[in-house]
C-alpha cells in the first residue's frame, strides 16, 4: 500500500515526486515506457529556468531523479496496462505486479507522432525534432523543413522562421487542415516555401545528423533531394491515456481533463504535465503541474486520514 503512486517519470512526474518526498508521503513512481519522458530525447534545453548556460535533457531529467530519491521517492520500472479507480486504495497494474495507491497522480506524458521512418528516432536531437520552441534556436542562419499541415505546423513554421534561413513546409496533401489565417501567415512570410503533394522517403544523414531529405512526389512519383540542416515533424501527438479510457474524462484526442487545477471527477486522482496538456507541452508547465498535483494530493490525503 503506498500513500502516493505517480504513473510517469517525466517532469511533471518527477516534480510530483519531489513535492510528495518533501511531504513525507514516500511516493512510488512507476517510470513507464519512456523513462524521462521526451525531455530525455531532448539534447540542449536553453529556456528552463535557472539555468543560464543550458542543460542538457537527460541531465535535467537525472537531477530531478536524484533530488526526488533524496527526499524517499522510489522508483519502479514498466508500463502501466490496467487500472481500477472505482474504490479506494485504487489498484495499478504494472505487468505482474499490482499496486495499490491512496492517491494517484497520473504524469503519464504525451508521445510525439513520428514519420516512421527507419533510423528515424536515433536522429532527434541530431537535427530531427518535434518542438519547434525547445530547438528552434539551434537552427540560427540554417535551412530546415516543418512536416505537417495543421495549425501547429503552421504555427511552427511561422516561429521557426525567427532562425532559419529557410523554412521548408513539407505536406503530403495540397489541401491543409490548418485554418486559413494560419495558411495565409505562413504564405505571407518570405523565408517559407510550401513542397507539396511530397512525402519524405528518407532523412539523409551520412555522418549521423541531418543533412537533407529524399521526397516523393505523391501523385507523380517524382523523386526531389532538399538539402537542409533540421527537420521539425509537426504531426500531432498523442497522449499516453490509454489505460484510463472510460475510467477519467478526456477529449476527443484522449487528453485527460481536470475539472479544477489537477483534479480529476474521482477523488484521489490527479493530473499532471502533457497527458492533460495539448497547449503548451513545456517542461516548465509540466513542472509547475506536477507540484500541484503533489500538493493537492497532500492535501487529499490529510482530509482523509484513516
Amino acid at each position: 500500500m503506498h500513500k502516493v503512486v505517480i504513473i510517469g517519470s517525466g517532469c511533471a512526474g518527477l516534480t510530483a515526486a519531489i513535492y510528495a518526498g518533501r511531504a513525507n508521503l514516500s511516493p512510488l513512481v512507476l517510470e513507464g515506457h519512456e523513462p524521462g519522458g521526451q525531455l530525455s530525447l531532448t539534447t540542449h534545453v536553453e529556456n528552463y529556468p535557472g539555468f543560464p548556460e543550458g542543460i542538457l535533457g537527460p541531465e535535467l531529467i537525472e537531477n530531478m531523479r536524484k533530488q526526488a530519491q533524496k527526499f524517499g521517492a522510489h522508483f519502479k520500472a514498466g508500463t502501466v496496462s490496467e487500472v481500477d479507480l472505482t474504490n479506494r486504495p485504487f489498484k495499478i497494474k504494472v505487468g505482474n505486479e499490482i499496486y495499490e495507491a491512496q492517491s494517484l497522480i497520473v504524469a503519464a506524458g504525451a508521445s510525439a507522432r513520428l514519420l516512421g521512418l527507419q533510423g528515424e528516432k536515433e536522429l532527434i536531437g541530431r537535427g530531427l525534432s518535434t518542438c519547434a520552441t525547445c530547438d528552434g534556436y539551434f537552427f540560427r542562419g540554417k535551412p530546415i523543413a516543418v512536416v505537417g499541415g495543421g495549425d501547429s505546423a503552421m504555427e511552427e513554421s511561422n516561429f521557426l522562421s525567427r532562425y532559419a534561413s529557410k523554412v521548408y513546409v513539407i505536406h503530403r496533401r495540397n489541401e491543409f487542415r490548418a485554418s486559413k489565417i494560419m495558411i495565409a501567415r505562413a504564405r505571407a512570410n518570405a523565408k517559407i516555401e510550401f513542397v507539396t503533394p511530397y512525402v519524405i522517403e528518407e532523412i539523409l544523414s551520412p555522418a549521423g545528423l541531418v543533412s537533407g531529405v529524399r521526397l516523393h512526389h505523391t501523385q507523380s512519383g517524382e523523386k526531389r533531394e532538399i538539402t537542409l540542416d533540421g527537420v521539425f515533424v509537426a504531426i500531432g501527438h498523442d497522449p499516453n491515456s490509454t489505460a484510463f479510457r472510460g475510467k477519467l474524462d478526456m477529449d476527443d484526442n484522449g487528453y485527460l481533463i481536470p475539472r479544477h487545477g489537477s483534479l480529476t471527477s474521482i477523488p484521489g486522482v490527479f493530473v499532471a504535465g502533457d497527458v492533460q496538456d495539448h497547449r503548451y507541452r513545456q517542461a516548465v508547465t509540466a513542472a509547475g503541474s506536477g507540484c500541484m498535483a503533489a500538493i493537492d494530493a497532500e492535501k487529499f490525503l490529510e482530509e482523509h486520514k484513516g
